[in-house]
């Protein structure tokens, strides 16, 4: 998988406090270009006949019924076919309208780092891109909210093309994160709420280097809309190699401290770190009944989503009972 170019600020390019008016950088436009001749041409014939499986409407077409879980709406429950099955059931509807996608991208300064060739960042950039062509080629619409420790920027939803282009632009165009703060999920995940005022499907972006708390505000945004969490790693934030004498930075504050990263036992203590951080953050996301999609610097692109989508699909099948029925009919 490829990533962003660095980014040159070409002569004719508006300064940063400019009012930008049609301007789309030109490594946007080649991003976007080459997905769609890479990624998206791969996911076209695997993704298509999932895509309302995997994103339903919320409009007033029945599209399945399927046994209650946690955290579904009681408002949903079919109570005639409760009551002859003895189990409580839920509908789910499909739309009769398009569909809203949000991205809510954490733009911190952790987000910035990558011991590859590709940066967390640039892997949030080419998923927005992706994503946001899927919707929009449907004629649904997306918008973004954008947030770094010192701005949050609302790109209203929109469709086209055009639109895409622009949600890349600004996310190139938003700079890293001064260091000195440590990120606030939970405050980023506030402020989406007044912003995201119908019913969406909603991605939050980020590898939730952050403050605790932010598992509650995430609960919250999925009680109202269908919320998948998207989380950014890098192989070395769970393992650190054996690299000798090296100075190693804080991305969100700054503070830096000098370790030999040849001592077995200082390694160990990093991986025990990184595995207690990971239970917190599965723990975290499974209170808030939200999927979660991971991606990682050092996998292509579209192996997670292919993997992500065989996820949603299986889960599906469990809820509905399909599988169940057809694996008691195999075994009587």
């Amino acid at each position: 998988m490829f990533g962003l170019p660095r980014l040159r600020k070409p002569a004719n390019t508006p300064a940063a406090n400019e009012p930008v008016v049609g301007f789309v950088r030109p490594d946007s436009e080649l991003l976007l270009r080459r997905l769609e001749f890479t990624v998206l041409r791969r996911l076209d014939g695997l993704l298509q006949g999932d895509y309302r499986t995997l994103f339903r409407g919320f409009g007033l077409d029945l599209a399945d019924l399927r046994e209650y879980q946690l955290h579904d709406d009681v408002r949903y429950i079919d109570w005639n076919v409760t009551a002859r099955l003895q189990t409580p059931h839920v509908r789910e509807f499909q739309e009769d309208r398009e569909v809203a996608a949000w991205f809510v991208l954490d733009l911190s300064g952790s987000v910035d780092f990558g011991s590859r060739k590709v940066r967390k960042r640039e892997l949030s950039a080419e998923l927005v891109a992706v994503l946001a062509r899927l919707f929009t080629r449907y004629g649904n619409r997306v918008g973004a909210i954008l947030h770094t420790h010192h701005a949050n920027e609302m790109i209203p939803a929109r469709n086209g093309r055009r639109h895409v282009l622009h949600v890349l632009d600004r996310m190139q165009r938003m700079e890293t994160s001064p260091a000195g703060k440590e990120t606030d999920l939970a405050e980023l995940l506030a402020s989406a709420h007044p912003m995201i005022k119908r019913r969406s499907v909603v991605f939050v972006v980020s590898d939730f280097i952050s403050k605790p708390g932010w598992g509650r505000q995430l609960a919250l945004l999925a009680r109202r809309h269908e919320v998948v969490a998207v989380r950014l790693y890098d192989p070395m934030e769970l393992e650190l190699p054996n690299l000798g004498l090296v100075v190693m930075q804080d991305a969100e504050t700054g503070d830096q401290i000098f370790v030999d990263t040849h001592d077995r036992r200082f390694r160990q203590r990093f991986a025990d770190a990184a595995k207690k951080r990971e239970e917190s953050l599965r723990s975290g996301l499974a209170e808030a009944g939200v999927d979660c999609l991971e991606l990682t610097t050092d996998e292509p692109l579209d192996q997670a989503l292919l993997r992500f989508t065989q996820l949603r699909k299986r889960r599906s099948q469990l809820a509905s009972g399909a599988t169940a029925a057809f694996t008691h009919k195999r075994v009587g």
